[in-house]
């Protein structure tokens, strides 16, 4: 049945018409960009004309359709710069109230500097048309306007699934009550405390939203794409939002039909691994500890205590190391520990020999390791890191350890209850078994979507309604005002009445009394 359908959907989408595609994916993260770039490669593949904005420049093009780069040029200078200043690390404790003023400050920074810049200017002033617009929703909202200039169906690709960033765009819910925020590291069985500063955070969220952002972008909105639809417009004319989830990675939640989970569709085939890295692997009998921080963390950015309780631990063990390391040296390394400044990460997390995956919880990497079924010991930092952690504790398929918590002594606990307890490796394989079990693979659901979309014009028939209703109305506040009005009127004329009552009967009674 399987090979059925998906043969079904290659001739759909084989024998859909080529479309000219634009990406907008302006973020200077590696791991935003490698999402924007595998979906458009992914289109081109298919034979569609792509265009891709963004601060990276594409080292492996794809070799079928067409795909045209619009470097950003100077952004990955400028986020490296200021990652550095930021101290990524020192980043564990902030409040999240303070996470997203500063979030609204740098994206709106960045979303400013996208339409500015020459190379964006020259393709709006020029008199190019495109089929869809594919834009990557991070609080970017300004960026809307190249659906609107451009009269195309408007697309949003969201990195981390369903969030509060997203919803509202599409009047999708997300009850307080079991849907935890992003940037809070709850889980869906929250207890009161947490369900009331869920509650609040959302709230103080839109606040935010409605105050600081919207204006803010609103601004920018008009001043770039002045002749297009008037901004509140544009910002709700969503026709479909591509969701970086699946049930095996994220949280079950509600969705509207235009929201569509594609979790995993960056992850290709694997190749061969570089011969020293092959050898590597296959040579460690008693097995490998891959050691990754992601694209933003540097490892080699570790303190020095912290760096040497993981010294001391690995150099204990008869496993390997696999450390992605981003400097020549490593001070006081292990024998058993081999360093990459850049590592092939899917293809190491493939081998059979690797047992645990060390990592910040980054979603990318919690896609990957959920994918090919390795056990994980997660350090979460600052982002939504927190929350994949959280749920990779609740799946039972590993840990978490606190950037503070770090000690040879926790390292040691952590590492040992990991590799000695076979229940952990268990449930990340069944967590893998989960993530494959499709009826087509998330890239080719991604394709069809798009394509739908554009076949479609738009489908505005996946909309619902609550795009169009105001937000008292959405809420309905208006309902809840009125049936308020009717129970305090309802008691006031309940109170007269009794009042009236009451003074008859007694009046009722003085009169017995003087009769008798």
């Amino acid at each position: 049945m399987k090979i059925f359908v998906a043969l079904v959907c290659l001739v759909v989408f084989h024998s859909s018409k080529c479309a000219k595609i634009l990406g907008v994916f302006p973020m200077p993260s590696p791991s935003h960009y490698i999402l924007g770039s595998s979906l458009m490669k992914g289109l081109a593949e298919q034979g569609h004309d792509v265009t891709v904005i963004a601060p990276f420049v594409e080292k492996n093009p794809p070799k079928k359709g067409s795909y045209r780069q619009i470097e950003l040029t100077g952004f990955v200078e400028t986020h490296e710069q200021r990652r550095k200043e930021m101290k990524f690390f020192e980043m564990e404790d902030i409040n999240s109230f303070l996470v997203l003023p500063i979030f609204f400050y740098v994206i709106g920074n960045v979303t400013e500097a996208t339409l500015s810049h020459p190379n964006v200017q020259e393709l709006l002033q020029s008199d190019e048309k495109f089929d869809a617009v594919i834009i990557q929703e991070f609080m970017n909202e300004a960026h809307k306007g190249f659906a609107t200039h451009f009269n195309a169906p408007m697309i949003l690709l969201s990195p981390i699934g369903a969030c509060a960033w997203v919803n509202p765009l599409v009047a999708n819910p997300a009850p307080t009550s079991y849907v935890p925020d992003a940037m809070l590291s709850y889980s869906s069985q929250m207890t009161f405390t947490e369900r009331l500063t869920n509650t609040v955070f959302h709230f103080y969220t839109h606040l935010l939203y409605h105050l600081f952002n919207f204006p803010k972008h609103a601004r920018l909105y008009n001043e770039y794409f002045p002749n297009s639809l008037p901004f509140y417009d544009a910002l709700y004319n969503v026709s479909l939002v591509l969701l970086n989830s699946h049930p095996s990675l994220n949280q079950p939640v509600p969705y509207v039909p235009n929201m569509v989970d594609i979790g995993g569709f960056h992850i290709n085939p694997t190749k061969e691994l570089p011969h020293d890295l092959q050898q590597f692997l296959d040579d460690s009998k008693e097995g490998v500890i891959y050691f990754s921080m992601g694209s933003n963390l540097k490892s080699a950015e570790f303190p020095s205590e912290k760096r040497d309780a993981f010294l001391n631990v690995f150099s204990k063990m008869k496993m390997k190391i696999l450390w992605k390391w981003e400097e020549d040296v490593l001070p006081g390394q292990p024998k058993n520990v081999k360093l990459g400044k850049w590592l092939p990460q899917q293809e190491i997390l493939a081998h059979p020999n690797v047992k645990l995956f060390i990592t910040h919880g980054g979603l990318l990497s919690t896609t990957e390791t959920i994918y090919h079924g390795v056990p994980v010991l997660a350090i979460p930092i600052a982002g939504d890191q927190k929350l994949n952690a959280h749920r990779i504790v609740n799946e039972g398929f590993g840990l978490s350890l606190g950037y503070k918590e770090i000690s040879e002594q926790t390292l040691t606990e952590k590492l040992d209850e990991l590799l000695n307890n076979p229940k952990y490796t268990k449930n990340a394989k069944k967590r893998s078994e989960l993530f494959h079990d499709r009826l087509v693979g998330p890239m080719e659901t991604a394709v069809y979507w798009v394509e739908y979309v554009i076949r479609h014009r738009g489908a505005p028939h996946l909309k619902v309604a609550g795009v169009d209703l105001p937000w008292y109305k959405y809420m309905l506040l208006d309902v809840g005002v009125f049936i308020l009005i009717v129970l305090l009127l309802s008691l006031y004329i309940f109170c007269k009445i009794s009042k009236k009552i009451f003074s008859l009967c007694s009046k009722s009674k003085i009169q017995k009394v003087k009769r008798s």
